[in-house]
């Protein structure tokens, strides 16, 4: 099935940098008369991070508290990255199937399996060619499972969402999972789940005060689970007022780690992500996050002894209420 409508085909028009033409020469003539030398070392670091080598198959939730904070925007410049630096394959699962973005956001012209297909056929004699048959190649590198063939209500269970989590686990390196935004069952089973956690929010006080009512949730639950969370603070506009110091001073008591995503021209349009196209800041701050959350996913295991699928006891309080 066609992730866009034919008829809706070219109503996109021409993406644009996410950097204007004036800030690009800015930018350019600011590398020319400065030294480089800070930056290369620091894009090192990062770069060294991001292809941490893991063991086993790390897997990291992506969702937010609200729908329109940037979470599927957060997921797809996640699982680019990742698929840059990295050599092991990377996937990216929609875990919100009613009407996500996220293929969508990841290039997919046409989606034929979701995750309810491919939970009723995986086994563990499968080899990673036979699974990749029934995925989306994402043309910035690895792969995309989608949530479902654009069918309103469709929904993604939990216990088909744990056995997918649990078998593709030893096939992809890292897989980036999007959620449904909370309070859905799927999005808290992905919480308590995964090796680490990103919530995603908009750079507004409204937007961080919903953040550390979630935050406070999630360290109810267990207290190794926040050092491994990292909050994303998008800025939808180029003119946020929010002071990021503060908010971050607020959201990183408890262990969790703040980042931000500043405004970009390119993303701010939607549609699918090119990373040529990224403006300079958010292409760095996608290279952060990503090192962050990597650092954080490879640590450790959610919790000692506990396999992804398995919710810690005091999951099903309801971080909404």
């Amino acid at each position: 099935m066609p992730v866009v409508a034919p008829r809706l085909a070219g109503a996109e028009g021409r993406s644009r940098h996410g950097d204007t033409l004036p800030r690009r020469a800015g930018l350019l003539l600011r590398r020319l008369v400065s030294s480089a030398a800070r930056d290369t070392v620091a894009a090192t670091e990062t770069a060294r991070a991001i292809q941490r080598p893991v063991g086993t198959g790390r897997q990291i939730a992506v969702t937010s508290i609200r729908g329109g904070a940037g979470k599927s925007t957060v997921a797809a410049l996640l699982a680019l990255t990742f698929a840059h630096y990295r050599t092991d394959p990377v996937l990216a699962v929609e875990a919100d199937p009613a009407l996500g973005t996220l293929p969508r956001r990841l290039g997919a012209r046409e989606v034929r399996w979701s995750c309810a297909d491919l939970a009723r056929i995986v086994e563990p004699s499968m080899q990673i060619t036979d699974v990749t048959g029934y995925l989306v190649p994402v043309a910035g590198g690895g792969w995309l499972l989608p949530g479902s063939q654009g069918s309103v209500g469709a929904q993604l269970d939990v216990e088909t969402y744990r056995v997918l989590m649990t078998s593709l686990r030893r096939y992809f390196g890292t897989t980036v999972v999007d959620c449904e935004t909370l309070p859905a069952e799927v999005a808290r089973t992905a919480l308590t789940t995964t090796h680490a956690r990103v919530l995603v929010s908009p750079a507004t006080v409204e937007g961080v005060a919903a953040t550390r009512t979630v935050l406070d949730w999630i360290d109810g639950l267990h207290r190794a689970l926040l050092p491994t969370t990292a909050v994303v603070l998008t800025h939808a506009t180029p003119d946020t007022t929010l002071d990021a110091a503060d908010a971050a001073r607020y959201l990183e008591s408890g262990g969790a780690r703040v980042l931000t995503l500043p405004y970009d021209r390119h993303l701010a349009a939607g549609g699918a992500v090119r990373t040529g196209l990224l403006g300079q800041g958010a292409r760095e701050a996608s290279a952060r996050i990503a090192a962050t959350v990597m650092d954080r996913a490879a640590a450790r295991a959610t919790r000692p002894g506990r396999a992804p699928g398995t919710p810690p006891p005091g999951a099903a309080p309801d971080p909404g209420r």
